[in-house]
């Protein structure tokens, strides 16, 4: 997922996260804490000011928790402080992504339901779309009903991998 144009609510900083089975990562970061991530990230810019040294411990525990994910260890990701942005709908769908266990898929009727209306799977699905932190909300462990992988904003095969590397398929 590309970032759109900063907000002018708050400024972002980037982050590289260069060591993955997946490849760098961006991290981009708010006073707030952590409010995207970018598969696929180019090497950075001179164009950007370094993060301030205040946010330098909350990027440390970023970088921990997804070294031990990609380690294998089981992560929640549930120490560390997020700054998503949504809609109210999109931030209820997310919150309820972050309930599913590593390890365990659910199916975009079954989210829906939990969040109460099964009926709006095709919603729940376009929430998930938007998702701006795909692997620290678990959007990649949403699959359709008949067990098929259904989409994902980073691609089809970075979400098959994550599947498998929590050993789900």
């Amino acid at each position: 997922m590309r970032r759109k144009k900063e907000s002018s609510r708050s400024r972002e900083w980037r982050c590289l996260f260069q060591v993955t089975p997946l490849g760098p990562l961006c991290l981009y970061f708010t006073e707030r804490g952590l409010s995207a991530l970018e598969f696929d990230c180019p090497e950075p810019g001179t164009d950007r000011p370094p993060p301030p040294p205040s946010l330098l411990p909350m990027i440390d525990a970023v970088k921990e928790e997804l070294a031990a994910y990609f380690a294998g260890v089981p992560t929640d990701f549930a120490a560390l402080t997020l700054d998503p942005r949504g809609t109210p709908f999109q931030l209820r769908v997310w919150q309820e992504l972050r309930r599913i266990p590593w390890g365990v898929a659910v199916s975009y009727r079954e989210l829906a339901a939990r969040l109460g209306n099964a009926g709006a799977a095709r919603a729940v699905g376009q929430a998930n779309a938007a998702n701006p932190l795909p692997l620290i909300i678990p959007c990649h462990r949403v699959i359709n009903a008949d067990g098929s992988l259904g989409g994902y904003s980073s691609g089809l095969d970075r979400k098959r991998w994550l599947l498998r590397h929590e050993g789900m398929r």
